[in-house]
């Protein structure tokens, strides 16, 4: 099996100055607004480390499930967040770290295999693969 999915951006102006808006394929982003001033400043609009946030709490989420259902769990119920630091060095900014927490309400679960299976989720979802950071994960179980 495979996908091919898209995102695309325009910036117009250019640094500090500028302004940009990116969407995404399915339309279910349609050019919201990035910049400077939406990276570093708070302003309205979305930035390229709230996406890749986004991404990686859905993806480690969906594998989490699958590892659960492999598991023969049925029901249940799984939240993310994924926090990504962007940090200044030497050559110019890298993103340097995602932190996910997860909590998991699924019956007939315990911690200790909640973790495990969390473990392996993290290690293995496409988006962990593709990041270049430290990955750390917090889990918070409710049986």
């Amino acid at each position: 099996m495979k996908t091919i999915n898209n995102g695309s951006a325009t910036y117009e102006g250019l640094g500090k100055d500028g302004k940009g808006h990116v969407s995404t394929g399915s339309g279910a982003l349609s050019a919201q607004p990035y910049g400077f001033n939406t990276r570093f400043e708070d302003a309205p609009g979305t930035n390229p480390e709230e996406l890749i946030g986004a991404a990686h709490a859905s993806c480690f989420t969906m594998a989490l499930s699958f590892k659960l259902a492999e598991a023969g769990f049925t029901d249940g119920s799984l939240t993310t967040d994924a926090e990504v630091t962007l940090e200044k060095e030497d050559g110019g900014f890298t993103v340097t770290k995602s932190a996910l927490s997860t909590k998991g309400k699924v019956e007939g679960l315990d911690r200790a295999k909640f973790e495990e299976l969390a473990e392996d989720a993290k290690a293995n979802c496409p988006i962990s693969k593709l990041l270049n950071c430290e990955i750390t994960l917090e889990t918070k179980f409710e049986g």
